[in-house]
């Protein structure tokens, strides 16, 4: 079952202090167990979204509630297995970096959708510069990214995620099937909550960010393809190692956009910051308040925080 139960005449609001929001009322009630029969996971889905306060508090198994790709897979070599999600989010978000905090991975959850899923965009993949490469926990200090490209394959399914070895399916960027199963009729769809307690929404958002009557459209990060490679970037895959078949030698271009740092920012490049968000108003906040987008091009999401967390 699902439940949802909100205070339809309170909504989201900016507070008197200056880069203060209030969450309060918004989604404090949503919660759902189901059985999910995909053949990758024939087990429940549950989680519970309540608020006390001062705080959101997600309890859940981590199972997606929505269809997802065959684990194991030739390039993902892990089960989805039954998590112990608990984490809180701040009823009282409050901006206190302008360029954010890096976060995810083993820094700690960055975000959670609302089935209780992870958002990981970064991987443990790396190369040193002679092009040697492994996917996991791999040597070198070039990040190696989930998408957007054909060179690496991390068998990442149609919500653009995959598992980790100890059974977390989690987001690395478009969770396609939960957005669907989301879908009320207002294209910006809200589908998680940021470890700061800022909201998550994919994909679309109002041209002008300020009016809710204005047309709706793609977002667009202000991250962009550098025209020129780092210094030291290697082009050729000559290993790869650490993949389920073991040692392979390739000896394959690595086009641009296959590494984090072949990426970089430029303000104003599109509608977003360095940390994926924006200042606007939302179905869910009329008042505006700072919120983080799931989009189609790198970073994908944020890799970053901007309130205290």
């Amino acid at each position: 079952f699902l439940s949802s139960c909100d205070d339809s005449n309170s909504s989201g609001n900016e507070s008197s202090q200056e880069g203060a929001y209030s969450t309060a009322n918004i989604l404090c009630e949503l919660s759902e167990e189901m059985y999910n029969s995909d053949e990758s996971i024939n087990a429940n889905s549950k989680y519970a979204w309540t608020c006390n306060s001062l705080d959101r508090v997600l309890s859940g198994n981590g199972i997606p509630n929505h269809e997802v790709g065959t684990f194991p897979n030739p390039h993902n070599p892990n089960s989805i297995s039954s998590q112990s999600v608990n984490h809180s989010f701040s009823l009282s978000p409050i901006l206190v970096s302008e360029t954010g905090v890096e976060t995810g991975g083993p820094r700690g959850a960055i975000a959670y959708a609302l089935n209780s899923v992870k958002f990981d965009p970064g991987t443990a993949g790396r190369c040193d510069d002679s092009g040697r490469c492994s996917l996991a926990q791999g040597q070198g200090s070039w990040s190696i990214e989930a998408l957007g490209h054909n060179t690496f394959n991390f068998g990442d399914d149609m919500n653009h995620a995959h598992v980790q070895p100890t059974g977390e399916y989690h987001y690395h960027g478009m969770p396609e099937l939960l957005i669907a199963k989301l879908d009320k009729g207002d294209p910006m769809t809200l589908v998680g909550w940021a470890s700061d307690g800022f909201p998550v929404y994919a994909r679309y958002g109002y041209t002008d960010p300020n009016d809710s009557n204005s047309d709706i459209k793609i977002l667009k990060p202000s991250w962009k393809l550098k025209t020129i490679p780092d210094a030291g970037r290697p082009d050729t895959l000559t290993v790869l190692s650490s993949g389920p078949g073991g040692s392979t030698y390739p000896n394959k271009a690595i086009p641009l956009g296959a590494f984090t740092q072949d990426f970089e920012y430029e303000e104003g490049y599109g509608d977003l910051d360095q940390c994926n968000g924006r200042v606007g108003v939302t179905p869910e906040f009329p008042g505006g308040i700072y919120y983080y987008m799931v989009t189609e091009e790198f970073p994908f999401f944020s890799r970053c925080l901007k309130g205290d967390f």
